[in-house]
């Protein structure tokens, strides 16, 4: 006969540190990036400079919102950058056409949602590797956007309203920034207070059981790359506020920033795990790089370099020591006996 014997109360110290392990190494990291750039960069830690790193952050950290529900299902979406050109292309278009904005406003969120369903149905419905879909995706989006434009920038003039999108500011703060927040919050709460997250989480972690309990696991994969689109368009949105045009070469390499951001947060691209203050920190931190680089004169194709390193740094840590069960040695629980 065995017998069982309960398991040793292991250290509080060393039950937080192995549950947050990844929030706190990315804050950690996060930290030092500030902290290096400070020291390079005397206009670095400038109000103005804050200000304009969240301004610009704002357009990848609601896009890796999106991202990061569809990596927790085992997805990718490798058309986000596509997708903000076609609709930063468009609704400059459609308002140079003398379509009232906020009717231009609302036809692209309806049109991000409508192809993010539409890639959705591909990887959901019919069993499409997601990689395959968002690549194809990636190519059609960006080529519709250049059919549209000619490969000209389409100026946006005399929409000022449409304007306080990008660049307007509410109590000091840019509108963009306070839009991504806003979104990012959302974001955690339905992860962690509501079914449908519940569901994401489920379906990422074994789609087959969450099926068998009947949950409508098609369905939440689909979904997910809705919301992808429709943050998408709303980043569009911002960008084409911001800059007072739309051009088929915008976001371009967007995709690499977003994924990096929510690999870096901690979300596991095997599915089934993720962190919405993991993602809001990994943007940060792909942001604050980018613009201290910038300000240290460094080149900025050499942020591409980075970029790619942190990825390939993040999934290695992901993969070998996370999901290994790390545990800093003398913290470790006790073993039961």
């Amino acid at each position: 006969m065995t017998v069982y014997t309960e398991r040793a109360k292991g250290s509080p110290l060393a039950d937080f540190l192995s549950e947050n392990a990844q929030i706190l190494s990315i804050a950690i990291f996060f930290l030092a990036c500030i902290v290096f750039f400070t020291i390079g960069s005397s206009t670095f830690l400038t109000t103005g400079n804050i200000l304009n790193v969240l301004r610009q952050a704002a357009p990848i950290l609601i896009v890796a919102v999106a991202m990061t529900l569809v990596i927790i299902t085992a997805g990718i979406d490798l058309s986000v950058g596509s997708m903000i050109a076609l609709i930063n292309a468009l609704v400059a278009i459609l308002i140079a056409a003398g379509l009232p904005w906020p009717i231009a406003v609302l036809a692209m969120l309806a049109l991000g949602a409508l192809v993010g369903l539409a890639q959705g149905w591909f990887v959901a419905y019919q069993d499409v590797p997601s990689f395959i879909v968002t690549l194809a995706g990636l190519s059609i989006l960006r080529g519709l956007a250049l059919y549209l434009t000619q490969g000209y920038s389409i100026p946006i003039e005399n929409v000022p309203g449409f304007f306080v999108l990008g660049r307007g500011d509410l109590f000091g703060i840019p509108v963009p920034a306070l839009i991504a927040v806003a979104i990012a919050v959302i974001g955690y709460v339905v992860i962690r207070s509501t079914r449908y997250g519940r569901r994401v989480v489920a379906v990422g972690s074994n789609m087959e059981a969450a099926r068998r309990v009947g949950m409508p696991a098609r369905w939440i994969v689909a979904s997910v790359y809705m919301v992808s689109g429709i943050s998408c368009a709303i980043a569009g949105l911002l960008i084409a506020a911001r800059l007072g045009s739309g051009s088929s070469n915008a976001a371009v390499g967007f995709e690499l920033q977003v994924i990096a951001a929510v690999v870096l947060g901690g979300t596991s691209l095997m599915g089934g795990r993720g962190t919405m203050l993991g993602t809001v920190l990994g943007t940060l931190t792909i942001a604050v790089i980018g613009n201290g680089l910038i300000l240290m004169h460094i080149s900025p194709f050499f942020t591409q370099i980075v970029t790619g390193a942190i990825i390939l740094i993040a999934i290695w840590l992901n993969t070998r020591i996370f999901n290994a069960k790390f545990r800093l040695p003398g913290l470790a629980r006790s073993k039961a006996k």
